[in-house]
């Protein structure tokens, strides 16, 4: 199949052109892509224009735009690096490719979550921080007498700045009387000072209280509060001789004490034991910290006010009530009157910060983002708010010529905050520089000046251009799987239905009820879901979705329920580290008719190379179990383990069952290569030697989904996993795949297919976050039938989703809003579709009816 160009705007192509010819021509000029699954392809994108990159999953749009346009354009700007500061910067791979002309420099703009620190905030990404700390240096108002602070003094993350007390993450880990002594009732003798140790130990501790003159036998609360205080919290360690009462065998010896505090402060600093560390932190409590009030600031810089407030304001607010706090400093009229003044706060050097500092912020409030805080920490950022951050910086870089290649920006997006994006992205544009979107959302398509379509399908089936021109000539594709999508009514070669559900939609078998529900921007909420039907929690970014299903939701049906969370590598909560991270419910009911809790993410499968899709599924497990039933396997005495990459005895050793090792290089960067003793394959000679039915280990590893399901049907177990990775649309991958390799949308659809695998049974809580992120509206269709089934086999479904034809089809509609941060937060419709579609006060409602309305023409919603 050929590439078709639009031959009204592209000339022939002449590979053998100087490249300086094709440099002027406009284009970028793509020859003998071979990059993952692409097949030798070559194609011409223009420059200074929005380009869309389409394709299902897996079709080989992210290895051209990325892992070939990118890629080239990053190896190309490090040859200009000195060699030895090359060593310096982590590097790309360098491209499968003939030949690229007429390529400028290249920016790329990834899906990426917030580095899993809580000293990396939005303020720190944007580098917002850097200039609000500028600004109350340079012209906050100090107490008198009070000498001027560098701005450092007033960051967390320096020594100058952080408070001593809790190293600036403002939040401190403390013991109470409360945790220390959880029944004040009991004597010490009984086990009142439930966080010293058992047995022998807290024997010891409470023979030295007697010794020293306490009494170990009245109940707790009527010890006098000085001697509590002293067994709790005192820093003094006296060593008495102790003679073991009720003992009388037992000879005198030299005793230490401990108090409560210094007890639990030792082990966890010092056990070696996970068990004691992770029992002694229940006796500690988690909050503000005391000394600077949450802020992780120094006192001598929380002195220091700008507008009347101090630093810890402009960082908690959301940047909506930032703006309002600065704009009226922003002018050369406010340095005139502080001139007159003698105020520092609005003169010339406020002036030019403040105004700085609000066009940035600008940028921020036209993607959506007012609604977070400088504060926020980026754990806690979903990756499209990630990326619409790091937008927002480039367009204040002033770039010019630059190729910007975005992976989903509307990732993420409400389509209400989708039009300020493409208005951004018009802005790159028009700054002289070239954007390239991989995009899914095909409203976004609609809106390209270019379309590059992939395909037709994932895997060893796509990775071929089937189109590339103006938007509209798609429609002249008939094997584009895209074209149906983007211009509805267009037939599709081989179409079905794509798992659509016919009849009418599903009631509801009861309810799960939360009332006053406090978390984040949800204050005294009460929200009713229905059990045993699919369920789309809709609302524009920030107004509190992910915090209603993935945190509250999942917090109190996991605490009751046991909970499946899809993977044996989970990450911390994303809340981990945020202020006010946890929450109240006030009153729930309804778990009574739910037997189980799994949460479907989109999350990692495994951190590193060892994690896969087949140990992930468990069918590796059957897969090794078929090879060590060989003849051949038996007659060696190789086991199960024999044939694993994770354990000495059948890996390669030179490698460690890693398959690559690392090739370092005097004064150029380090380097990965196929290990040289297994040549890549992870496994010594010796267990290559086992086959079943013709193909060593290796050879099985490196088998697709598609290949391996004939392969494995005599295999009942791993032929049912490899049926349910098909079913979710992952036959393109190779069940070696590492972990890294996968995309968000593909780890959780592995993670949907390792559900569906399990025996049948209902009444499970499915909780799903943003689901269709980073898939095609074909691959939508198949999750969506999945999701069905579940349904269908008496489950309850429940997702957060912007995409609006998900919603359409869900039987019932919560909406959350009406806005982001402080100024959403409430239930503004609920019900069905249609229902929710008519509802005047809701955002989601225009876009709603207009989905309904392509779903049943002539319908009138």
């Amino acid at each position: 199949m050929h590439a078709k160009q639009n031959t009204g705007t592209l000339t022939a192509l002449n590979t053998s052109a100087p490249a300086a010819a094709h440099a002027e021509d406009g284009f970028v000029r793509v020859r003998g892509a071979r990059e993952n699954n692409l097949r030798n392809i070559s194609v011409d994108v223009p420059r200074d224009a929005i380009v869309a990159f389409t394709g299902v999953s897996g079709s080989g749009k992210s290895s051209l735009a990325f892992g070939t346009i990118y890629a080239e354009a990053q190896r190309r700007f490090f040859e200009s690096v000195a060699p030895y500061a090359r060593r310096l910067i982590q590097q790309g791979h360098n491209p499968k490719v003939d030949l690229i002309t007429g390529l400028p420099p290249a920016v790329a703009l990834q899906q990426r979550r917030g580095t899993a620190t809580s000293r990396s905030t939005v303020g720190t990404v944007t580098t917002l921080s850097n200039s609000l700390r500028m600004l109350f240096s340079r012209a906050g108002s100090y107490p008198e007498g009070a000498a001027p602070l560098d701005s450092d003094a007033f960051s967390p993350n320096t020594a100058a700045g952080a408070c001593p007390e809790c190293h600036g993450l403002g939040t401190a880990h403390t013991v109470t009387e409360a945790s220390l002594v959880p029944d004040p009732s009991l004597s010490i003798r009984e086990g009142a000072i439930a966080a010293w140790p058992g047995a022998w130990q807290g024997k010891n501790l409470r023979d030295i209280l007697t010794h020293l003159g306490y009494d170990v036998d009245v109940p707790w609360r009527r010890l006098p509060r000085k001697q509590r205080d002293w067994i709790l919290f005192t820093e003094e360690q006296p060593v008495v001789e102790v003679t073991p009462q009720r003992d009388r065998v037992a000879k005198p010896y030299k005793g230490r004490f401990w108090s409560a505090k210094s007890y639990v402060m030792h082990t966890l600093l010092d056990s070696k034991s996970p068990a004691m560390r992770e029992k002694v932190l229940r006796f500690m409590e988690t909050g503000p910290c005391p000394r600077c009030g949450g802020t992780g600031l120094r006192p001598e810089a929380l002195a220091v006010t700008f507008a009347g407030h101090t630093i810890a304001a402009p960082n908690a607010v959301p940047m909506t009530e930032l703006a309002a706090i600065i704009r009226p400093t922003t002018t050369l009229a406010a340095a005139a009157t502080a001139s007159r003044k003698q105020s520092s706060e609005s003169n010339e050097v406020a002036v030019a910060i403040t105004r700085d500092l609000l066009q940035r912020i600008t940028v921020l409030l036209e993607l959506g983002l007012g609604y977070l805080a400088l504060g926020r920490a980026t754990p806690t950022l979903s990756p499209g708010e990630m990326q619409r951050l790091r937008i927002a910086t480039q367009l204040r870089s002033g770039l010019f010529g630059v190729i910007y290649v975005l992976d989903e920006p509307s990732a993420g997006l409400h389509p209400a905050d989708a039009e300020p994006l493409l208005a951004v992205l018009d802005q790159l544009k028009s700054s002289g520089n070239s954007v390239f979107v991989v995009e899914h959302n095909m409203d976004m398509v609609r809106r390209a000046d270019w379309l590059v379509d992939v395909g037709p399908r994932a895997g060893e089936d796509g990775g071929k251009v089937l189109y590339s021109g103006p938007v509209q000539g798609l429609d002249e594709v008939p094997e584009s799987v895209t074209r149906p999508f983007l211009f509805p009514g267009a037939p599709q070669e081989g179409a079905d239905d794509g798992g659509a559900r016919q009849g009418a939609r599903r009631e509801a078998a009861g309810w799960l009820e939360l009332r006053d529900v406090n978390r984040h921007n949800l204050r005294n909420l009460d929200a009713a879901f229905p059990l045993g039907v699919l369920t789309a929690v809709t609302g524009v970014s920030g107004s509190g979705k992910s915090t209603l299903v993935s945190r509250v939701l999942a917090d109190v049906a996991g605490a009751v329920l046991q909970a499946g969370t899809g993977t044996p590598d989970e990450e911390p909560d994303e809340d981990a580290g945020e202020q006010g991270g946890t929450g109240t419910v006030g009153y729930v009911s309804g778990l009574e008719l739910i037997d189980r809790l799994v949460k479907v993410d989109q999350r990692p499968i495994g951190r590193t190379p060892r994690s896969n899709l087949a140990t992930y599924t468990g069918l590796f497990d059957a897969v090794r179990k078929e090879f060590a039933a060989t003849g051949a396997a038996r007659s060696r005495g190789f086991g199960a383990g024999r044939f694993s990459f994770n354990v000495a005895g059948g890996r390669c050793e030179t490698c460690q069952g890693e398959g690559f090792v690392a090739v370092e290089l005097l004064f150029l960067p380090g380097s990965y290569g196929p290990c040289p003793e297994c040549d890549g394959t992870r496994y010594n000679p010796e267990t290559l030697a086992v086959t079943y039915q013709g193909r060593n280990i290796a050879e099985v590893l490196g088998m697709t989904v598609n290949a391996a399901s004939g392969f494995l049907a005599g295999v009942p177990s791993a032929a049912r996993s490899l049926k349910t990775l098909q079913e979710v649309g992952l036959g393109y991958l190779r069940l070696g795949q590492p972990a890294t390799e996968l995309s968000g949308g593909e780890a959780q659809r592995i993670k949907l297919a390792t559900e569906l695998q399990r025996a049948r049974r209902g009444h499970t809580l499915y909780l799903l976050d943003e689901p269709t992120t980073g898939l095609h509206p074909a691959d939508v269709q198949l999750l969506m039938a999945q999701l069905n089934r579940l349904v269908d086999a008496g489950n309850t479904v429940i997702v957060v989703e912007h995409a609006m034809d998900v919603v359409a089809a869900a039987d019932w509609v919560m909406d959350l809003g009406p806005a982001g941060g402080d100024a959403g937060g409430r239930i503004v419709a609920a019900g069905g579709p249609a229902a929710v579609a008519r509802s005047r006060s809701s955002r989601t409602a225009p876009y709603l009816a207009a989905a309904l309305r392509a779903a049943s023409p002539g319908t009138d919603h």
